[in-house]
């Protein structure tokens, strides 16, 4: 456990353990370039890694000095898992309260105020050019309680659910940086059964709690990526908001799946959290007794115990922390996904993301949607909000918040993603 030289609330998602990626901007240098997160600091990784006292010393560092300098992490990204961890040690190796390099960065005066940015300061954009996007379904306890809801308990989950991760191409041009808003969508409805559909405002906004996993290293046309080496292919995690306009959805997803109940918007939170800072935190993924096939087999344990949550807050009241879950509630692993995803050949490239689909626990309190909390709407979930203040909902109304956030922690160890935070507008006049 080694602790760094820059003061860290111990309370905080940002240590050195973690060291999470995010593009960023500022006043002293408005053009976005990378950096990495180190408590309520952003270590301007373009300043530091193309300055001669880590050109002298830490050759993997400086080799990146390039790709640090770029207004998006894909260059990076594609270098590969070897030249991320080794980064990564350098980044550690002068951060460390017992650093043998203090010269670098702790004792060098005019390179730790260029290079060492407090959050406050820094304008967060988003991280990765995202080429591509493909959502999945993989959150076991969310697609039963929906199938519930749409056809009983007998058929809850499709035939193809526990053979195959079941996935849909999403839109990527409308995926933004937490901190922004989105617009109340319109679209096609159904205002009662049986009656003619009608062009308006959706009346069943809805957020979905969900990890994106960044594709590092690409694979290429017509080669699949074996199961078991997918993970050498992963730039990291970051927590995904997939909102839903869920009368929309559900008029228009017959026959081929979600269009504009989802390409909307989606919003990702800033810090790219590494596979290498989550390695404590394997766990065993969700039973599945159906006999899988081969390319689907993994020799290790790849799902990852992150505690997430959902809050939300109207522009009256504080935040309502409304749902806590774990990311262990998948029965498919992102290894999985990149595997069937790249079974016929697809090429995947740095930067696409991949959505885990809605994760949900057990209990009312663990579920990952509204759709979900209310029962297709007939159930009211309470906002608490402060001063004496409550609302209830079933689903978002304009001006309201939703924040997501993840963290896992253990033995004293904490990796953090920080939040994932949005906020409804009305939507616009036609």
């Amino acid at each position: 456990m080694i602790e760094s030289w820059i003061p860290l609330d111990g309370d905080g998602d940002f240590s050195i353990q973690n060291l999470p990626y995010g593009v960023f901007s500022d006043a002293a240098d408005p053009t976005p370039r990378c950096g990495v997160r180190i408590g309520d600091f952003v270590l301007d990784l373009k300043a530091l890694s193309s300055s001669a006292a880590v050109a002298e010393s830490l050759s993997s560092l400086h080799s990146c000095a390039a790709l640090f300098a770029q207004p998006y992490l894909n260059g990076f990204a594609a270098a590969g898992r070897t030249v991320h961890r080794n980064v990564r040690r350098d980044l550690q190796r002068i951060l460390d309260a017992k650093t043998d390099l203090p010269q670098v960065l702790e004792k060098n005066e005019v390179l730790r105020q260029q290079a060492l940015v407090p959050v406050a300061k820094v304008v967060m954009q988003l991280p990765v050019q995202i080429g591509d996007y493909t959502d999945f379904y993989a959150g076991y306890h969310h697609a039963y309680n929906v199938g519930v809801l749409f056809r009983g308990p007998e058929n809850a989950l499709q035939p193809n659910y526990t053979h195959l991760p079941v996935g849909y191409h999403g839109r990527s041009s409308s995926i933004m940086v937490s901190g922004g808003s989105i617009k109340r969508p319109w679209g096609q409805i159904l205002p009662s059964p049986g009656a003619a559909p009608i062009t308006s405002p959706s009346r069943k906004m809805d957020f979905e709690l969900e990890l994106g996993c960044i594709i590092g290293s690409p694979n290429a046309l017509g080669e699949p990526v074996d199961v078991n080496r997918a993970e050498e292919h992963i730039f990291g995690y970051v927590l995904l908001n997939d909102w839903s306009a869920r009368d929309i959805q559900a008029w228009e997803y017959v026959p081929l799946g979600p269009f504009n109940g989802k390409n909307f918007g989606s919003t990702i939170s800033p810090w790219v959290v590494t596979t290498d800072a989550l390695e404590p935190f394997r766990t065993e993924p969700l039973a599945n007794e159906t006999a899988l096939q081969d390319y689907l087999q993994e020799a290790q344990k790849s799902v990852f115990d992150i505690t997430l949550s959902v809050s939300i807050q109207d522009d009256d009241a504080q935040p309502t922390t409304i749902s806590t879950t774990s990311s262990k509630n998948l029965l498919w692993s992102f290894p999985q996904m990149i595997a069937h995803h790249t079974l016929g050949g697809c090429p995947l490239q740095p930067g696409d993301m991949l959505g885990s689909g809605t994760i949900s626990g057990t209990e009312t309190d663990e579920r990952g949607s509204l759709l979900e909390m209310t029962e297709g709407g007939k159930q009211d979930v309470k906002l608490t909000g402060g001063g004496g203040t409550s609302r209830s909902m079933r689903f978002l109304q304009d001006g309201d918040s939703v924040t997501l956030m993840g963290r896992c922690e253990r033995e004293g160890l904490r990796i953090g993603f920080g939040c994932c935070h949005g906020r409804l507008l009305a939507a616009s006049e036609r």
